[in-house]
């Protein structure tokens, strides 16, 4: 007996069913190669290639938070004095 669970077209693939970069069915015998947790593989290639892909969105993006630090910290109105002139020297007051 079979019951009835909803639209068929509602049905959502496994995270297991295809290789996470080129989309490639993953066979019921064949080695899965796994990252970062739960990403599946069909081969190491793949897999090597997407982290490579990540460091190198990793770097980008450290890059720039690192250049946009030092904007900030170059425009920051706290660590600049302004042009104000000094005078050093006694004073007396009576």
């Amino acid at each position: 007996m079979s019951y009835y669970s909803g639209c068929l077209d509602s049905h959502k693939p496994h995270f297991l069913e295809a290789c996470f970069l080129c989309r490639k069915t993953l066979g019921r015998n064949s080695d899965i190669y796994m990252y970062r947790g739960n990403t599946p593989f069909c081969s190491k290639e793949c897999r090597q290639e997407q982290i490579e892909i990540d460091q190198s969105t990793e770097k980008k993006s450290w890059k720039m938070s690192s250049s946009s630090s030092r904007s900030i910290r170059k425009s920051d109105p706290k660590d600049s004095t302004p042009n104000k002139d000094v005078r050093t020297g006694t004073v007396a007051v009576a």
